[in-house]
């Protein structure tokens, strides 16, 4: 058996999120049209006596060490699967946002998924990987896949989604973090007494996509928990406003928030809104990256 196994696995922007009525099960149907971007998290697994976790890098003081931690829930699941002993420990290396609205929680559990299965050579499918992921959470089987898809239903359900060029952002890290089921909770609240339409993809944003053309993808991003995240945390708007005036393309919560996204035109672009950003005082810090990027993957020595 390998000593250790290194997963490396990407954040996630929504550059559609259409959120349909609450079911009857507290979930709700999604037009989810994911982006992986290329910030990334590490999660490292190395046989133990028992299941522990531990996490480094920024804000990793937030990161539950318990087994509540995806990552954990996803170890032992895996494990329960195959009648092994969840004896690992995992090592998380944050580079996602914490609690941001980037899945960085999902991207660990994605990691932790894969590599288990890769240290404990469980031959389990792609499939079977991706069910696991599923009951984990609605983002964790885009996690494990990366690249662009479209997610139905709660946003589990996912089908591939072609893009033919790459995209620059910025991401605008706020100082704390947001809950997505109190995001989610507050878009019903806004919602109530009138008709949710039913989710549906935009076939202008999946040509956009497609064409790799920035300019029609900033005119169709769309974030249906925009509306709740600002309500919530009104201090965003700021941050939406200053990423717009120093020339990003479109400018958008990423998710549930509070992180913000912006699409700008090029690396450079990229560059310069990021210091403007920073120094606006509206954000804690930014980050850029590119997408598509991959999805979990085992790192080689």
């Amino acid at each position: 058996m390998s000593q250790s196994v290194t997963v490396r696995v990407p954040a996630k922007v929504n550059v559609q999120l259409a959120v349909g009525a609450a079911r009857p099960d507290g979930f709700h149907d999604l037009a989810n049209v994911f982006l992986a971007v290329g910030l990334y998290d590490e999660v490292t697994v190395t046989p133990a006596d028992a299941l522990r976790v531990t996490c480094s890098g920024p804000d990793a003081g937030q990161v539950p060490l318990d087994a509540s931690n995806l990552a954990a829930r996803a170890a032992t699941a895996l494990a329960g699967r195959y009648g092994i002993a969840p004896g690992v420990h995992l090592h998380i290396a944050k580079d996602i946002p914490v609690a941001g609205g980037m899945a960085g929680g999902s991207a660990d559990a994605a990691g932790a998924l894969l590599a288990c299965d890769a240290l404990w050579s469980t031959g389990a499918s792609r499939e079977e990987l991706l069910e696991i992921c599923a009951e984990l959470g609605s983002d964790v089987p885009f996690s494990l896949v990366g690249g662009a898809a479209l997610g139905v239903g709660r946003g589990e359900q996912l089908t591939p989604v072609e893009v033919g060029g790459t995209f620059h952002w910025v991401f605008a890290v706020a100082d704390g973090g947001l809950s997505t089921p109190a995001v989610y909770r507050e878009f019903d609240r806004l919602t109530a007494g009138t008709t949710v339409p039913d989710p549906v993809v935009s076939p202008a944003l999946l040509g956009a996509l497609s064409s790799g053309d920035t300019a029609a993808l900033a005119g169709v991003l769309s974030n249906d928990l925009q509306a709740p995240a600002l309500s919530l945390r009104p201090s965003l708007a700021r941050t939406l406003a200053a990423g717009t005036v120093a020339g990003a393309r479109a400018a958008l919560v990423s998710g549930s928030g509070p992180t913000t996204a912006f699409l700008t035109e090029d690396e450079a672009s990229a560059r310069a809104i990021a210091d403007a950003l920073t120094a606006s005082g509206t954000c804690r810090t930014a980050r850029i990256a590119s997408s598509p990027a991959p999805g979990a993957t085992v790192q080689r020595p």
